[in-house]
């Protein structure tokens, strides 16, 4: 049995463990009848909690690839492979002067886990980028879904349904601008851009990971899978509400009847900021993370969750619900 990789550092084992570099080794896998239920397709593993070792497959891309199929002077369309690590694609769009991706600068896993997730941070989701999703199935038939198609919204798409695990992300179809269009008015990203002599790709990626690095723990050190809850959206009369008691209570706007609450702030007035249970812990700089202390197991990660969203439910009424997919 192999290890898989997570960056919640969980000991966990598969029963077997497939690689491809292409398309058409993913085909010759499913051919073979190596590709056999349960089967499960990961990344790096940065956003999954395995509860036990994995009775079947684990398959990983090693895709790799960025190249430019369309081009003119406002815009560049790239075609990039499931198995490049996100932030290395993020880099290469900053160096390039392709503007959009900066604000997603360091988010742990790749490329292909990125557009099945929607990942998203400081105003910006994966969505907003996407033109097309490369895919092969179980039976080894090639499709392409347009980003309509892909039913995107928070944290959520169409690959991400029951239904759709028997189909694999091969490729993903970025649009990216070549004329400058940041997104600065989110979070701290203004403050920490007065740090630096000029607003440019680079420094805006910079200022991106500095923020990141100053909230998160790095899992090479601690383990974690960044933000483990998904902030909340919920009607904009239940928030007024809730202003009653909490004036200052942060939130986004969504759209006309919706705002989007961070649970991050929920989480640390309840109290639960850098508080342990047993071998799992709330990180002591930004109490949307959840960490591995040294030899958790799924039981100590999940006892944690549920007592937290417990004490958010109770306190302010709301339900909060995991951004890691349990395994």
């Amino acid at each position: 049995m192999k290890r898989i990789p997570n960056t919640f550092g969980i000991e966990a084992r598969a029963m077997h463990y497939l690689e491809y570099a292409s398309e058409e080794e993913l085909k010759e896998l499913i051919a073979s009848g190596k590709i056999v239920p349960p089967y499960l397709h990961v990344g790096t593993g940065s956003n999954l909690l395995f509860t036990a070792d994995y009775p079947g497959t684990i398959l990983h891309s090693r895709i790799t690839g960025i190249t430019v199929i369309a081009e003119d002077e406002q815009t560049v369309t790239l075609r990039v492979g499931a198995g490049i690590t996100w932030d290395d694609f993020v880099l290469h769009c900053v160096k390039l002067g392709w503007y959009g991706a900066e604000n997603l600068s360091l988010i742990p896993g790749e490329v292909g886990a990125a557009a099945v997730q929607n990942i998203g941070a400081y105003g910006v989701e994966a969505k907003d980028l996407i033109v097309a999703v490369e895919t092969v199935n179980i039976h080894g038939q090639q499709r392409t879904y347009v980003t309509d198609e892909c039913r995107y919204a928070y944290r959520e798409s169409l690959f991400k349904q029951p239904e759709m695990k028997s189909l694999f992300v091969t490729r993903v179809n970025f649009r990216l601008s070549k004329q400058p269009c940041y997104k600065l008015d989110y979070g701290t990203i203004r403050q920490e851009l007065e740090r630096f002599a000029e607003v440019n790709l680079k420094n805006v990626r910079e200022a991106i990971i500095r923020i990141r690095e100053s909230k998160l723990p790095d899992p090479k050190v601690t383990g974690n899978a960044g933000s483990f809850f998904m902030n909340p959206i919920v009607p904009r009369r239940q928030l007024e509400r809730l202003q009653e008691r909490y004036p200052s209570m942060p939130y986004y706007e969504v759209d006309a009847d919706r705002v989007k609450i961070p649970a991050g702030w929920m989480i640390d007035r309840c109290g639960w900021k850098g508080k342990a249970l047993g071998r799992a812990a709330v990180h002591d700089k930004q109490a949307l993370v959840l960490v591995n202390r040294g030899g958790a197991t799924a039981a100590d990660i999940i006892a944690l969750s549920d007592a937290i969203r417990a004490s958010v439910k109770a306190e302010f009424g709301i339900a909060i619900y995991p951004e890691v997919n349990f395994i």
